[in-house]
């Protein structure tokens, strides 16, 4: 479990726990959220 401030945006949290979580074969997302730093991240 992962929890922060309420302020604090969901993408930014999602780094936190790139490692936690298995590679996925596609990568489905919102352009509300778009990040390039996130996008290249999961990229990789």
């Amino acid at each position: 479990m992962l929890l922060t401030e309420g302020q604090m945006s969901d993408y930014k949290g999602a780094a936190l726990m790139f490692d936690a979580m298995p590679p996925a074969p596609v990568l489905l997302g919102d352009r509300g959220y778009d990040a390039d730093w996130l996008r290249q991240a999961l990229a990789e």
